[in-house]
């Protein structure tokens, strides 16, 4: 089971090729795949896209310094999952509890856009992330792309879980979530806001000590 790629991970050439462009620009930067974080027991996964190029391809922690991960880990810190203080810095200090978050792409794509190849290359380290957590009971998909790989690494096809802000649907043994992303484009745009966004984790709250 590798529910994580190395460091050097070699699986897409476009990818590859962004990262060492980022590294030869930037080579302080952490410039690699984005490792899960988070609890290995956790019973919550939230699943991101993919890592941002000033964000986790910067820092090596998912949504850690860009502008989506402001409101992922304030909503996170308010409804228990989180505590400490986030700082946009992997050497914050920040722990998550019941919780762990990952990519299912897991390296930086060119403007943000990975390609439907690189989705099913990367799906191998999605699909040994949720098997290697043993108590996992709910999943919460950031944009309808993450819904979709979800649903294929769980071999179910999209329609298992419709798309939508606020879906609920059971998948396999989890029931999965699904949220608008938590971008700057639909947070200033008003098509996330700060309570959309809170409900979500706080259904996952509701579901999650219903199966204690």
């Amino acid at each position: 089971m590798t529910p994580e790629p190395p460091r050097d991970c070699p699986l897409c050439p476009r990818l590859v090729a962004y990262r060492a462009e980022n590294a030869a620009q930037n080579p302080d930067w952490w410039n690699g795949p984005a490792p899960s974080f988070g609890d290995p027991d956790a019973r919550l996964l939230v699943v991101g896209l993919a890592p941002g190029r000033t964000g986790a391809n910067r820092t090596g922690r998912p949504f850690t310094g860009d502008g989506a991960g402001v409101i992922l880990y304030d909503t996170l810190l308010r409804t228990g999952f989180a505590t400490g203080r986030y700082d946009a810095r992997p050497d914050d200090g920040l722990t998550l509890i019941d919780c762990m978050i990952t990519n299912a792409v897991r390296c930086a794509p060119p403007l943000n856009k990975p390609t439907p190849a690189e989705e099913a290359t990367c799906r191998p380290f999605l699909i040994d992330r949720l098997a290697a957590l043993p108590r996992l009971k709910v999943i919460v998909t950031l944009g309808d792309i993450s819904r979709k790989n979800v649903l294929k690494a769980l071999g179910l096809p999209a329609s298992a879980a419709p798309a939508g802000h606020g879906v609920e649907a059971p998948v396999g043994p989890y029931t999965l979530l699904n949220s608008y992303h938590c971008s700057r484009l639909n947070t200033n745009t008003g098509r996330l806001t700060p309570a959309m966004f809170e409900a979500i984790f706080q259904r996952a709250r509701t579901l999650i000590d219903a199966t204690r």
